[in-house]
């Protein structure tokens, strides 16, 4: 069969799809794939080429002055207007090539965000769709503070979905007019929903016990995706991290900050009172030039499943795939949460009281050392070792994933529905 793959995001939103593309290869199948233009070079080194070019540049995305600003209080018709131009930025582009990447494709698979760009294309040209989401994205009782009647919780989710809607529908109306599809009537989510989209859940049930049966098994959780890979410094950091204490390691992903020569300072000074050595995964912080004491040890990328295992703890930004990295290395976590579904999970950390969390932006040298002293009590460990036996290999769950597309693609071949 023949599987388009189109996702957006950071490489935390385009690796698990990766993986699953890689693994539907392995069984035999065509795979056509298309991510950001910044994150192309990563999808063909791991053996996806030829990859497209799929909307504006993610990292680009994320270090927006408004990305950053998204939890202050400012004018909300200004708010308003810089949140449509922020996610809607190259909605027309990635119409286009999806478009061109589906002709002849048994099935579409994409991502949590720009999900409606796909769901339009798939229905254009009748298609089965189906997604991955990072995190419980439609409405369930395990995202609101308090207990909620389950009718108040349907419609406050409706009402948030359509405001969603409403922004995006200038140009979701434009891309289906150019797909040649009728003007929509309802919201984008109801009709993702209802048009029977297999909506992948690629994270545990240990994060939310009981989703899979408030959702009646509608929406499958196989556990989180990732590569695992290896990288040029993992023979280095191994050495180095043999030559005494497991350290801590910290790493925040693809997360900017205002300033990493501060954050390094922070994280230096703490580790000192502390006693304990640091493994700072760099990412994409421009430490050139940022000097670092000899318990420090500044790298680049990192071989979480290589690393995560022999530190002592583990302080991130809180992504989806990093989180379930931590817990399944069974060491105790501090999320310092920026932004996205990341207070979500930094939740999760601290309800199953594997970790603690803050803001990134909250965070200081005294509220960083409390946190570590917590995690790095006996019980935080033994908490976290357990956890870590409950929690999903990522090549099972891309198995799992694998598995459930290919019968989602099937099922859609002996429909037989005819493209529009």
């Amino acid at each position: 069969m023949t599987f388009a793959v189109a996702v957006h995001g950071t490489r935390g939103d385009v690796e698990p799809c990766a993986a699953v593309a890689l693994e539907l290869l392995r069984r035999g199948h065509h795979v056509r794939v298309a991510v950001p233009p910044n994150l192309v070079g990563f999808v063909e080194e791991v053996g996806l080429a030829p990859a497209l070019a799929y909307g504006v540049d993610s990292q680009k995305q994320l270090d927006a002055d408004i990305f950053r600003d998204f939890w202050k209080l400012q004018n909300p018709i200004t708010a308003l207007r810089r949140g449509r131009e922020y996610i809607t930025a190259g909605w027309a582009e990635m119409s286009e090539t999806l478009a061109s990447l589906a002709i002849g494709a048994d099935l579409i698979l994409t991502g949590t965000t720009y999900q409606e760009v796909a769901a339009n294309v798939a229905e254009r040209q009748g298609v089965p769709l189906a997604a991955l989401h990072y995190f419980p994205f439609r409405v369930n009782s395990h995202m609101v503070p308090v207990p909620l009647p389950r009718s108040v919780l349907r419609r406050g989710w409706s009402a948030v979905e359509w405001v969603h809607w409403r922004i995006l529908k200038k140009p979701e109306d434009a891309q289906r007019r150019a797909l040649g599809l009728p003007p929509a009537t309802v919201r984008s989510v109801r009709r993702i929903v209802e048009g029977g989209a297999l909506e992948i859940q690629a994270y545990d049930e240990l994060f939310f016990p009981g989703l899979s049966a408030e959702w009646e098994g509608a929406r499958p959780l196989v556990g989180s995706i990732s590569l695992e890979l290896p990288t040029a410094d993992d023979d280095e950091l191994t050495d180095w991290i043999a030559t005494g204490s497991p350290p801590i390691y910290f790493g925040f992903g693809s997360m900017p900050v205002e300033s990493p020569a501060d954050a390094i300072a922070m994280i230096t000074s703490v580790c000192t009172e502390l006693g304990e050595r640091a493994l700072i995964s760099a990412g994409v912080w421009d430490v050139e030039d940022v000097p670092s004491d000899a318990h420090v040890k500044l790298a680049g990328a990192v071989n979480h499943a290589k690393v995560f295992p022999v530190c002592r703890a583990v302080v991130h930004h809180g992504g989806a795939g990093t989180t379930a990295a931590g817990v399944r290395a069974g060491v105790p976590t501090v999320v310092l949460w920026v932004g996205a579904d990341q207070p979500v999970w930094a939740a999760q950390i601290k309800r199953l009281k594997v970790g603690t969390a803050q803001r990134f932006s909250k965070t200081s040298r005294a509220s960083l050392a409390k946190a570590l002293r917590t995690v790095l009590t006996p019980d935080y460990q033994r908490r976290a070792r357990e956890a870590a036996t409950r929690i999903t290999t990522p090549a099972t769950s891309a198995n799992k994933t694998a598995d459930l597309l290919e019968l989602a693609a099937r099922r859609g071949q002996a429909s037989g529905q005819p493209a529009r």
